[in-house]
């Protein structure tokens, strides 16, 4: 059964509210933008159910209707995120910092957001030269390592969908464009439990990454650095660490 189809077994829910949620949370999965029938299936709710909550999230202007006649997340949720996403790197920034009190590299927390992933998140390393990827920095899935950490867990056709939606642009030479080597790539990162990403946004920048656990979002925790320091025997040691503080990171969130 659907999270949108009942109350899932909790007491005292309203189940107005929770399928309202369920619906907005399914939208931001599906890169923000679905039609009516779209979201019946998804949710396995009635048509007439849906039509009343839609109704309802357009005036409250969680939703808006496209010229297509599809809907599409609202701007006042805009400001929710904000909140959220400084919530987000206020608890997450003790974590972050043990990443870069052992491991000596920058650390990073990032999301999913519809088909992109934004950093929410960081604790820089201390040497002179270190990795400025920025807080609210988005880009794209298919050439970071916390994108792949996300992605690896997202069943496969959810996955073909978001490649074929935002495309696989090249942006350095190791950059992987090809979606049947990408697949292979995410089904190697399940089954180790973390992504790696070789200058495939940035030349000479390495990163290693893992998603979080049971979080109330799609997160993933990674540490980056210039490849001459960012070394195997580095790597080999920050995989179990950023297993250990990517599982106490979620908890902490839930």
């Amino acid at each position: 059964m659907s999270a949108a189809n009942g109350t899932n077994g909790r007491s005292g829910g309203v189940q107005s509210i929770e399928r309202a949620f369920a619906l907005l949370e399914t939208m931001a999965d599906e890169g923000g933008m679905m039609g009516v029938s779209q979201l019946a299936a998804a949710s396995g709710l009635p048509l007439p159910t849906i039509h009343r909550l839609v109704r309802t999230l357009v005036e409250l202007g969680y939703l808006h209707q496209e010229p297509s006649r599809q809907y599409a997340l609202g701007p006042k949720l805009i400001r929710l995120g904000e909140s959220s996403a400084r919530m987000l790197s206020s608890r997450a920034l003790p974590h972050l910092t043990r990443l870069v009190d052992e491991l000596g590299e920058s650390a990073n927390m990032a999301r999913l957001d519809g088909d992109g992933i934004v950093y929410v998140a960081q604790a820089p390393s201390r040497h002179s030269m270190r990795m400025f990827t920025e807080v609210g920095r988005r880009v794209l899935p298919h050439c970071t390592a916390v994108g792949k950490a996300m992605l690896a867990g997202m069943p496969p056709e959810r996955v073909r969908e978001l490649l074929q939606r935002t495309g696989m642009p090249r942006y350095t030479d190791h950059t992987i464009t090809d979606p049947a080597e990408f697949a292979r790539q995410l089904e190697i990162a399940a089954a180790t439990g973390y992504a790696m990403d070789d200058g495939e946004q940035e030349l000479g920048v390495r990163c290693v990454a893992v998603a979080l656990p049971e979080a109330p979002a799609r997160l993933a925790i990674s540490i980056s650095g210039p490849a001459g320091r960012m070394t195997e025997d580095l790597v080999e040691r920050a995989v179990p660490l950023l297993t250990e503080v990517g599982r106490a990171l979620a908890a902490d969130l839930r």
